[in-house]
């Protein structure tokens, strides 16, 4: 017992486990019978790691690129996708490099496609990883994601459109690629021809690929107004330029409109064509033929269009359609438009770039609220005695590290008398830590947040770790290169990986990689990072910075 015969502190606390005994439980197979939990608990022994004082983030190589870099599991892109470095090296290894290309064959757009669990594919390639890219001549490939070989090859219109986007409906299930809008030239339009089809849509189911149609977005069926369109989670979003947005059922829509199913690779004759589905000239069929406008599931008037659907019970996030209500997000019921108390979120920042706000991307249904110097994690709660409505409360706040500074400026009168005003400087003054950047990484199931401080030229950053679950603070990683607020940036934290990629002016991009390592040296970041020798290497026509 404690002091005055109080409970001990530790007493009800779960102490954690301790890695060695959870590495040595794990080779005497105490979570053999379940692959989730062997992975949970590997995943578990990183996370203890990298949250240890001795753990530091030491920056490993550097590149630039004058085409856009990007990032997915493990797997760094430059020449659009045509060149793939590994970032779990310590020294840049190169995956594969494809030869160079016409501008015909450029590749607009990619996603990454990982092997389903529990499922007989009728291919061995099919059980690994693998790229599925868009290019300019309207081809669809699927690359291995280790070698960059042409698994498969899927032709899918001709010049009639042109397909720029891919993006999915379910995360690994259901992939939509979407054509720009279309537009008629202006020889066109003087002569009075009439564009009445918008956009293509043309939607895949994945491992093994399959064909479940393409649909035409037809201004007649959906009105003269319509500016963008997606299809997210079996739904067809339509997007109008007066910040209306409608909501369809796709299943619905291809089940009622569907004129007759294709397959891949299959020959087919239509609207007096003969030919092989997928395969050049023919392409893919148009077979999803809207002619009546479907039945409409939901609608919202919202600024900007912005629109999103999350938490539990289901409830949307909008901006009413004003411009003076610019900020402001009211949280409804998707049930019955309900408005949750405390739904309006304002966060009245004085600043030159506005907050933002999301749903949680972990399965908590909460809701995340960004602004220059604060951030919110709120939930949903239901109401005591009012089971039909939801309360918005704060889960936890992350407050950026920085100094109430109050600035005086002094007028001196003509009689010679000083006035003195006082003023406070905006929110997202680059002198003062200012939040840029909010992710969750899944696997560790911890909040990573980019923060950045600018004096003068010099601007520096560091990426904060928190618990997803209560907001702590575990981990805070430099990064050494300068920040300038100026450029677009993106940060990826991927377990033991931490990837910084800016843009420059002149379409000039930079690749910083920074690796886990547990270092027992007591040796400022920035002092042994000036120390270390800087080598370069030449692989595949790139050249590589390394430390």
């Amino acid at each position: 017992m404690g002091p005055g015969g109080a409970a001990p502190p530790w007493r009800g606390v779960r102490a954690p486990h301790n890695v060695c005994r959870l590495l040595s439980g794990r080779v005497r197979g105490f979570y053999a019978q379940d692959a989730g939990v062997a992975l949970r608990k590997n995943l578990g022994i990183l996370r203890r790691l990298l949250c240890q004082e001795s753990t530091k983030f030491r920056k490993v190589w550097t590149s630039h690129s004058t085409s856009p870099v990007t990032y997915e599991s493990g797997r760094i892109y430059f020449d659009n996708y045509r060149c793939c470095v590994s970032s779990i090296a310590g020294e840049p290894r190169i995956l594969y490099q494809m030869p160079p290309c016409s501008k015909s064959e450029k590749i607009e757009d990619a996603l990454l496609l990982e092997c389903p669990l529990g499922e007989t594919l009728p291919s061995l390639s099919d059980y690994k990883t693998s790229l599925v890219v868009l290019t300019a001549q309207n081809c669809l490939l699927r690359l291995s994601a280790n070698t960059g070989e042409i698994l498969e090859k899927i032709y899918l219109a001709g010049s009639y459109c042109k397909f720029r986007y891919l993006n999915w409906d379910s995360p690994q299930e259901i992939m939509v690629v979407k054509s720009v809008q279309q537009k008629l030239s202006a020889a066109a339009r003087q002569a009075g021809i009439q564009q009445s089809v918008l956009f293509f849509l043309a939607v895949f189911r994945v491992l093994p690929l399959s064909f479940i149609g393409m649909l035409e977005i037809n201004k007649k069926i959906f009105g003269n107004s319509v500016m963008d369109v997606a299809v997210s989670n079996g739904i067809l979003i339509v997007m109008n330029s007066m910040g209306l947005v409608k909501l369809y059922s796709f299943q619905a829509i291809s089940e009622q409109f569907m004129e007759q199913h294709f397959d891949l690779g299959s020959e087919f004759n239509w609207n007096n064509r003969v030919g092989i589905v997928g395969k050049y000239p023919f392409g893919l069929p148009c077979n999803i033929k809207i002619t009546d406008t479907p039945p409409l599931l939901f609608e919202v008037s919202s600024l900007e269009n912005a629109f999103q659907i999350g938490g539990y019970p289901w409830h949307y996030i909008i901006t009413p359609n004003n411009k003076k209500h610019k900020g402001v997000f009211h949280i409804c019921s998707l049930k019955d438009n309900t408005l949750a108390k405390n739904g309006i979120q304002d966060m009245k920042c004085c600043s030159l770039e506005p907050d933002w706000i999301y749903f949680h991307p972990d399965t908590s249904g909460r809701i995340i609220h960004v602004g220059p110097n604060l951030i919110k994690v709120l939930k949903l709660k239901e109401i005591e005695n009012n089971t039909n409505q939801q309360e918005i409360i704060e889960d936890f706040i992350i407050v950026a590290n920085r100094e109430n500074i109050v600035n005086n400026s002094v007028t001196v009168t003509a009689s010679g008398r000083v006035v003195k005003k006082r003023f406070n400087l905006l929110d997202d003054d680059p002198e003062q830590e200012t939040f840029k950047i909010v992710n969750h990484e899944d696997e560790l199931d911890l909040l990573s947040v980019v923060a950045v401080t600018q004096i003068g030229r010099d601007g520096r950053a560091h990426l904060d770790l928190h618990c997803n679950e209560h907001g702590i603070l575990l981990k805070s990683v430099p990064f050494l290169e300068s920040w300038d607020v100026t450029y677009s940036h993106q940060v990826y934290f991927d377990r033991d990986v931490v990837l910084h990629i800016e843009q420059k002016p002149n379409r000039i991009f930079s690749c910083y990689v920074y690796q886990m390592v547990c270092d027992s040296e007591n040796e400022d970041d920035h002092t042994s990072y000036k120390k270390k020798k800087r080598l370069c290497c030449k692989k595949g026509g790139r050249i590589f910075e390394y430390f």
